[in-house]
């Protein structure tokens, strides 16, 4: 199954917030023709119309692709809709939070191919990190299909289990949430110590965005680049001493932190 075959059967995006429309404005930069692509969204926006894709028409009877990008509390009313599409060769792709496999196989059937996928916030701008698990119905060309969709806006990993989805929830999921905070932190932290507002929100923004790009971008571990900066005795040194402390740190703060989110993830997913 390749993107030649999404345009050729057209692909069906329910659901066009802020995800699908970073979704579809990469697949239609990839070369996916907008003909090729039917959305249904109660609210198109003035961007969406202004593609050409196909909006609240008929869809194709069969197409390659259902992706599902519509809030868990919607998709009680438009799942139904889509139904007829299930237990045949149609590719069904969710990235609604919170919602297993188990779910959309009742509404499209047994034999449905099923993935789903979380991707983050950063996809906005092409720079999320989406985690895929398909059942098995779906074979290794459907996953390929699906990484090469997702693609468009981030990175792709593969999951060996549903049940890492929620831990990926509380790391990746929910974790922009964490570095957006941080960057609120410290420019207040920086203001504490005598910066106007305006410059410690400024040298907060590009020293979080600046260090996550160096430690992408180099083959170095995070703890390298960490020591790399850390002159002994120094300005540095100081500050880890209490960012890095066993009890009331990072490390037991972030750990408490993500621990909660995955076990929200499964309580949502459970309920």
């Amino acid at each position: 199954m390749t993107l030649e075959i999404v345009a050729e059967r057209g692909l069906v995006l329910l659901g066009c917030g802020k995800m699908g429309s970073a979704m579809l404005a990469g697949w239609l930069e990839g070369g996916l023709p907008a003909t090729s692509v039917w959305v249904i969204d109660p609210n198109p926006s003035d961007w969406l119309k202004s593609t050409g894709v196909h909006i609240n028409t008929e869809v194709p009877a069969a197409p390659a692709v259902v992706l599902v990008a519509v809030k868990p509390q919607m998709m009680g009313d438009a799942l139904p809709t889509l139904a007829a599409m299930g237990n045949g060769d149609t590719l069904v792709i969710s990235v609604a939070a919170g919602t297993p496999i188990s779910k959309f196989a009742e509404v499209f059937g047994a034999q449905t191919p099923i993935v789903r996928a979380m991707p983050n916030t950063p996809a906005a701008v092409g720079r999320g990190i989406t985690a895929i698990i398909g059942n098995a119905n779906v074979g290794e060309a459907g996953l390929d299909l699906t990484e090469a969709l997702l693609s468009a806006v981030g990175q792709v990993v593969r999951l060996e289990d549903e049940s890492q989805m929620d831990a990926v929830t509380g790391v990746s999921g929910s974790g922009p949430a964490y570095v957006f905070h941080l960057i609120e932190t410290l420019a207040a932290a920086g203001e504490a110590q005598g910066l106007s507002p305006e410059l410690a929100l400024q040298l907060a923004r590009a020293t979080v965005a600046g260090a996550g790009a160096l430690a992408e971008g180099v083959d170095e571990t995070p703890a390298q680049l960490r020591i790399n900066v850390t002159s002994p005795n120094g300005t540095t040194q100081a500050a880890l001493e209490v960012l890095m402390d066993e009890a009331d740190g990072f490390p037991a703060l972030l750990k408490r932190a993500v621990k909660a989110a995955t076990e929200r993830s499964r309580e949502l997913a459970n309920g």
